[in-house]
Order: structure tokens, then sequence, then C-alpha cells
């Protein structure tokens, strides 16, 4: 398979998801680079944004909604369970788990649109059969159906303590914070009007001068400034809920990631396999064709004319060698005997020896690994090596192989023009799916000029362990 790097083509990318935790719109204007850069720190921003009003709108309707599908499922779930004695309990109980289902296709939705949280839908129901009886049995024996039960149940608390919560920050915050523009609508008892802070039999506290007013103001702007924080603290814990109980289970997103890799590993030794046929055809193949001709002719000459003979002779021992040499190169690329014979040492010694430029090899290992894994970390710096020979420009490499606990690291550099991309369809997008097959990881820092540092990360299972 080949791995060109496109050196100078762009830059090497790497993978990885997350969720964002600052505020992303506010006030400010784009620079010269197009990056967005703010005059407000993030902390004076919040309260202006679109994120925390949305978050806080989140936090608004999750107790109307977290009420509803409370009072559903504890109402469909009891009235099933009591049902049970009878054959109603079953599709009564069936009706309420199918229900729940649905409620958490909406809420998915909901943390979608204002949280932001893609969660991918959970597995389908799996019937063997069509109806009404089967499709019961699927709902009931679903572990999405009861986790989305067990997610109305526990929504309705949460949503209680966190409308509370943020309402009242949100409700007192900016109240105090626009104290000074209304706290003149409070009739003035005894020369003194404002708001009543303290109030007894023997005296009152009232918020009425302006040393008071400013204080009152700052406070609301404290109270202000860290409620959108206080809001998002509380979705994450939705974001949690919605993304362990609403979303694919853990048990089927595995599943789907094996069948993912199981395609992944069939598609790159079939892709090997149209390799080494294309490789034997065109190349041994065609020559033991010609050099089976050649001693044809060499034979019939052989009485007629024994030094013309002779030369056709001499000139098939030349493609016999030529034929021999491909042959070897070709079981090379497979699996060479000294990765078998000696292991990734001596087996990476000899790829470094063949290429252009000047390349240390160090393997720091106190066993060998899997054959599987041997094989993987061979073909990965073969490959490697082989790009950096046609592509880089570099004047020396290095190859270093060692372990770190239950991972086998090999690691790749080189003193080129960098620009390796692992983007698109290039080769070390390859690469990576192959390494990916077997649960390992590649990352390619190349930045344009230089230098290039390849890292392939993979799982560990020695050769002792197996055997």
């Amino acid at each position: 398979m080949a791995t060109d790097y496109e050196y100078g083509q762009g830059h090497g990318s790497g993978h990885g998801s997350g969720h964002g935790t600052g505020f992303g719109t506010g006030f400010g204007y784009s620079g010269p680079t197009g990056e967005r850069r703010h005059r407000l720190p993030a902390g004076l921003r919040a309260p202006f944004e679109a994120r925390s009003w949305r978050e806080f709108g989140y936090v608004l309707l999750s107790l109307p909604i977290g009420i509803l599908l409370f009072v559903y499922a504890i109402t469909m779930v009891s009235l099933g369970a009591g049902l049970l004695v009878t054959f109603l309990g079953i599709p009564v109980l069936a009706a309420g788990l199918a229900g729940c289902r649905g409620f958490g296709a909406l809420e998915r939705a909901r943390a979608r649109g204002m949280l932001g949280l893609e969660v991918a839908d959970p597995e389908p129901l799996r019937m063997k059969k069509s109806g009404v009886m089967a499709w019961m049995g699927a709902v009931l024996k679903s572990g999405t159906s009861w986790r989305t039960l067990l997610y109305a149940v526990l929504q309705f608390p949460w949503s209680v303590f966190s409308f509370v919560v943020a309402v009242n920050f949100w409700a007192y915050g900016w109240a105090l914070l626009t104290y000074p523009l209304w706290f003149w609508v409070f009739p003035a008892y005894v020369g003194q009007g404002g708001l009543q802070l303290y109030g007894d039999a023997h005296h009152s506290v009232y918020l009425d001068n302006p040393f008071e007013i400013t204080v009152t103001a700052l406070v609301g702007l404290l109270f202000t400034l860290a409620t959108p924080w206080i809001v998002r603290a509380l979705t994450t814990v939705d974001r949690l809920m919605v993304h362990g109980l609403l979303g694919p289970s853990r048990l089927s997103a595995r599943v789907v990631e094996l069948e993912s890799d199981r395609g992944v590993v069939v598609d790159t030794a079939a892709a090997d396999l149209r390799r080494i046929e294309r490789d034997l055809h065109d190349g041994a193949q065609a020559r033991l064709v010609a050099l089976a001709m050649d001693l044809g002719l060499a034979k019939e000459k052989l009485t007629e004319d024994p030094q013309a003979a002779a030369r056709m002779v001499d000139e098939a021992h030349g493609e016999v060698k030529t034929a021999l040499q491909e042959l070897r190169d070709l079981a090379r690329g497979i699996h060479p005997a000294v990765l078998t014979d000696r292991g990734l040492d001596a087996a990476l010694s000899a790829v470094a020896s063949r290429c252009t430029v000047p390349v240390q090899v160090e393997v720091d290992l106190a066993e060998r690994p899997a054959p599987a894994i041997e094989g993987i970390a061979y073909f990965t710096v073969s490959e490697l090596l082989q790009n950096i020979s046609k592509h880089s420009r570099a004047t020396w490499a290095a190859v270093d192989v060692w372990r770190v606990e239950d991972r086998l690291m090999v690691q790749v550099m080189d003193n080129g023009v960098g620009g390796a991309d692992a983007s698109g369809g290039s080769g070390l997008g390859g690469l990576a799916e192959r390494l990916d097959a077997v649960d390992g990881i590649l990352v390619v820092d190349s930045p344009a000029g230089g230098p290039t540092r390849v890292t392939a990360e993979l799982p560990w299972r020695s050769e002792r362990a197996l055997g």
C-alpha cells in the first residue's frame, strides 16, 4: 500500500473530539489573520453571550419537561407493574417504555439545539420476527428503554434543583445590578426610601444612600458575572445525563467500532492481495514467462548455433537473478524472514540499510511483541522510511521503538522539509486506518520546514503471553 507523505502540501493533522468550555461568541473584532479577537475578557462577556442565554433557557425548559417525563414514567410503569398479574401489564409496560424512548429522542434534539451536544442515536430495536409480540419483547429487553426510563426519573429532581439555583442567581443578580435604576419606586418612611434590607420592632435598615446603592449594584454585578458559569456547571450534569443515558451504550459503541475495524482489516487485506497479485503478474511472472521462451529458443538453437544458444542461456541466467530479487523484495514487503527469526531490531536495521538517507535505529524491548503487532510495526516503519527516501529531502532519520506499560511505541523522525499531511486520501491516512483496526494511534507532527515526527502507538501483546 503506497503511503506518500505529500511533503510540502500541508500540515499534519490529528483527530479527537471534546466539548468546548469557553464562550465562543461575544463582542470583538477580527484581526488581519481572521482570528477572532475580543476586547472584553470571557468573564465580562459571559452574561451577554448567546450561549449563556441558550443554556439558561435549557434550564428553564427542563423543569416543565422534567415534570411531564416524571409523571408519565411513574404512571405508566406503576400501571404496567400493577397489571402484570394480568396479560394487560406487559403491553402497558412496553408502551410506557416506548414512550420514554420517544421522549429520549426529543431530549437529544433539545440538547443538540440548545447545548450544542452531539449524541448519536442509540441502537434500534432488534426484532427477530415481525408482529406486536416481537415488538413488545424487543422493547422490554432493550437496555435503551430502561436507560431512558431512568433518565425520566432522575431528570425531574435535578431539573427542580437546577431551576431554583439558576433562576435565583439570575433574578437576584440582574435585580441588584439594576437597583440604582428602580430603587426610587419604594416609598419614603421617616425620610428614608429604598429597599428594606432588615427590619423589626426596634429598628430598620434601608438601602437608600448612594454608598449602599453602589455596594448593592456591585454585589449584583458579581452575581450576574458568576451566574453564566454556575448555569454552565448545572448544564454539564445535564450533558452527562443525556450522553450517558440517552446515547448508545458503551457495548453497542464498541460493537460498531469493531465492525468498522473489521471492515478496515478486510479492505486492507484485499488491497494487499491485489498488490501482491499485481506485482507478481507485472514483475516476476512476466520475467519467468520471458525466461521460458528464451530457454525454448536456446534449446532449438543448441545444435544449429551453439554460441547463440550460449548467449541466450546467459541472458536467461540474468533474468533469473532479476526475478529472484523481485520475489525477495515482494516477500520482504509481506513478512520478511529476518523479522520472524530475529525480531524487530534486526528487521528494522535491514530496512534502514536500504533507505537513501542515514538512519539510526534503536529498539529497546525486553521481549518480543505478538507476531501480528510486530508485523504492523515493521510495516509502519518500512512505509515511513520509504516515503522519507522519496519525498522528505532529509539528510538523516531516526527510528525508535520502546514499550510503555501496555503500549508499543514506534517513532520515526527526519530533518526534511516537513508538511506531511495525514488528512484526505494520503498514505498516512491509510496507515492510521491500519493502526486503528488494532486499537492503535498514529500521530503526525510535521510543521512546514520540518522536522517531521511520526509516532505510532500499538497495543502490547507479548509473544510469550500468547504462547
